[in-house]
């Protein structure tokens, strides 16, 4: 994942939700239980782990039972010590008194709430790119020192892979064309950290290198479903079964589900977001643009997908009144830089949600050169009566303009090639008048329509009249 272009807005539940969810995640509330139970008879050892004798005491406090008991208990005293719940008094001792972070999760603010579960969060990647038990205990010499090259680990590669498969789920999850709150098959995510994109068939190799990285996944993701980070449904344990074991149950391998099914939480969306933000990700989120001015807007939600800047833009005119609203609108829409048609476009999307309330506004721009097409394309859709003809002069002009935008917006699409074909066909001679228009993006949007029209004759007067504009421009 690149971090030269902006990732697509994310819709975030507010902080105080977030806080109460952040609260009520088994790992953090059992940290706080722990660390409002250590007293002046707690002991730690030289690493601030819980002693030993004292994890069966603390196993019971959370409700915990079985063989993992001790373990998901010392993982909490662990969360407490790193997020701050719990502070080490005197490491000769191993005494241990309430950290100051403790009383942040009643008294505290949703933020400070949620930055005490974001420094939990990182313990947890932390141990998620960790070896287990079992592989350590393998891997340990005579000398009791653990030989990480004889267990072909790299922690650095651990951890990065871990990033991209969470960064890769994270666009998956705020992408409007991906599955949105709905889960991700395990496989689907492996397969976007392995296969190539240009790769037809996987191979052989690269399909066990998908399968070696599911199983990776399966440990990983379930150490993080209880920080509250996913929802995670794990793979089948029948599916992990030896070849030579009959199953207990008829196996249905067409299910994907069985492979393992992930999906972010809201406070998962918050917490890799605010990640990718410190990693130097330009990760916007939904709402950051309300309580700046129109410029802000318009060029932020240039390039958000519609959803998006239809929701940003609601939240904008939400703390604004609608005339006022709309006449910084149109201010921010002049302008004949590069990013100029695509903000005028933006901004009659933005006005369409004022409603008939701006009337007046856009009645003062009618004899605007920039923004008068505009004002008539906007009182005819809002049924607005005596709204004066354009000028052919206008017309043209527009029309050049909402192209420019168009290709900023969305490139060579197919539904600028539909607009390109219709265009050319009703105006027989928009080519010999196109390239007089006074317009910076008229020479780009011909050459544009040249690339475009499927007609190789249509094709070649849209780039002679480019070249018309061109040279018009250069004189």
């Amino acid at each position: 994942m690149s971090d030269s272009s902006p990732l697509p807005p994310v819709r975030l539940h507010p902080e105080a939700e977030l806080a109460r969810d952040a609260l009520s995640t088994p790992l953090l509330s059992r940290a706080a239980r722990l660390a409002r139970w250590a007293g002046p008879d707690t002991r730690v050892d030289a690493g601030g782990e819980l002693a030993e004798e004292q994890l069966p005491a603390a196993a019971e406090l959370l409700g915990l039972t079985g063989d993992d008991a001790a373990a998901y208990a010392s993982e909490a005293w662990r969360v407490a010590v790193d997020t701050g719940l719990v502070e080490i008094a005197d490491e000769d001792e191993g005494t241990v008194a309430a950290g100051e972070e403790l009383a942040l999760l009643t008294g505290g603010t949703p933020h400070d709430v949620l930055a005490v579960w974001q420094t939990a969060l990182e313990t947890v990647l932390a141990d998620a790119s960790v070896p287990d038990l079992d592989d350590l205990v393998g891997a340990m010499d005579e000398g009791g020192e653990i030989d990480l090259s004889s267990m072909e680990w790299d922690p650095e590669a651990e951890a990065e892979f871990l990033d991209g498969v969470l960064g890769n789920l994270y666009l998956l999850t705020v992408n409007e064309e991906g599955p949105g709150d709905g889960p991700v098959p395990l496989p689907a995510l492996a397969a976007s950290m392995i296969v190539p994109n240009d790769m037809g068939e996987p191979t052989n190799d690269v399909l066990e290198q998908v399968s070696d990285a599911m199983m990776r996944l399966d440990d990983q993701f379930r150490l993080l479903e209880p920080v509250g980070l996913v929802e995670y449904q794990p793979v089948d344990e029948a599916l992990m079964a030896d070849a030579d074991e009959e199953p207990a149950a008829p196996v249905d391998d067409t299910d994907v589900s069985r492979y393992g099914m992930v999906r972010l939480t809201p406070l998962g969306l918050y917490g890799l977001r605010a990640r990718l933000l410190e990693a130097g990700f330009e990760a916007p989120a939904v709402g950051d643009l309300a309580d700046k001015g129109a410029d802000a807007l318009l060029d932020g939600t240039a390039h958000f997908p519609p959803a998006a800047a239809q929701a940003e833009t609601e939240q904008w005119l939400a703390r604004r009144e609608p005339l006022a609203a709309a006449r910084e609108l149109l201010a921010a829409a002049r302008g004949g830089d590069a990013g100029a048609p695509l903000r005028r476009l933006r901004c009659q999307q933005a006005l369409s949600l004022v409603g008939g309330a701006a009337e007046p506004t856009l009645r003062e721009v009618l004899d605007d050169p920039e923004l008068g097409g505009l004002a008539r394309v906007w009182l005819t859709e809002q049924g607005a009566s005596d709204v004066p003809p354009p000028s052919e002069a206008m017309i043209f002009w527009l029309t050049v303009d909402t192209l420019a935008a168009q290709l900023a917006a969305e490139g060579n699409s197919d539904e600028l090639r539909a607009l390109v074909e219709g265009l050319a066909q009703q105006h027989s001679g928009f080519f010999a008048a196109a390239w007089r228009v006074d317009h910076p993006a008229t020479a780009d949007v011909l050459e544009a329509m040249g690339r475009l029209h499927p007609d190789k004759k249509i094709a070649k007067e849209a780039r002679k009249a480019a070249f018309k504009a061109r040279s018009q421009q250069g004189s």
